[in-house]
């Protein structure tokens, strides 16, 4: 007879609900031990924590844990979408508010496309959004080099295979030509690495602008660029599932710019 898993959380996801790292920095940390429980240092990450135990970060006891908050917010072109970047090139997360708590981000948008990218602060929420069985629906307003016709993405409702990566059919429709550029909408459930770009370029079409402007139930609609907006918590409730403690009202907020976010 299995043993019955002890109460609480494991310690990693304590320390990433309580804003002071993912769970895999927070992996790392207690490693080096850094991380105190009921004030012993604790070298393992298997271990589980009730709120009724004191859990310290070097030295300091962390803040209680935060309910769970989701925030869309407005991508330009321009910003890649990871904490710190190899190049130097700037970042979402450093041209979000002071304000802001640390945030992870739902999926990712490339450098040149813009839109809808969800920011939130739960790892659970993040996992549940990105996990492919949920097949939540993105769209995607998207601008072509080209004259297509309907019938040029005929092979994307089929699906396609490109360079031995297999995309799973789109809904795609034409929306209008304008003078060498073409509009259309795309819809679909995966989000692979550039896989609109990818299977237009196989079509013999260059994506020059991408814009998400849906994730699942939630929507760009007219929030303006580097606009971060937080989500109602009863929208969170009703969508997702979810019993966040509290409700915070939407607050629109113009991220900085040329400034990093300390931390």
């Amino acid at each position: 007879m299995a043993k019955p898993s002890p109460p609480g959380d494991r310690i990693a996801k304590v320390l990433a609900r309580a804003g002071v790292a993912s769970r895999r920095e927070a992996e790392r940390m207690i490693e080096a031990g850094r991380v105190a429980v009921n004030g012993k240092v604790i070298d393992s990450p298997a271990l589980n924590v009730t709120g009724q135990d004191q859990v310290a970060v070097d030295g300091t006891a962390i803040a209680a844990a935060e309910a769970p908050r989701l925030w869309r917010y407005h991508k330009p072109a321009g910003l890649v979408t990871t904490e710190r970047d190899e190049k130097g090139r700037p970042t979402v997360f450093a041209a979000l508010p002071e304000e802001m708590p640390r945030v992870l981000s739902v999926g990712r948008l490339d450098i040149a496309s813009e839109g809808l990218l969800l920011l939130t602060n739960d790892g659970a929420i993040k996992r549940r959004l990105e996990l492919p069985a949920t097949g939540w629906l993105r769209k995607y307003r998207v601008r072509l080099k080209g004259t297509p016709t309907e019938e040029t993405f005929a092979p994307l409702r089929e699906g396609i295979t490109v360079e031995g990566i297999r995309y799973q059919p789109m809904t795609v429709s034409l929306d209008r030509q304008q003078g060498a550029n073409a509009w259309i909408t795309v819809a679909l459930r995966e989000g692979k690495n550039r896989e609109i770009r990818r299977a237009m370029e196989a079509l013999g079409l260059s994506v020059n602008r991408l814009i998400r402007i849906s994730y699942g139930p939630f929507r760009l609609g007219d929030l303006k660029p580097s606009a971060v907006e937080e989500v109602r918590a009863r929208v969170l409730r009703d969508q997702l599932g979810l019993e966040p403690h509290g409700e915070a009202k939407p607050r629109p907020q113009r991220a900085k710019t040329g400034k990093k976010r300390k931390g």
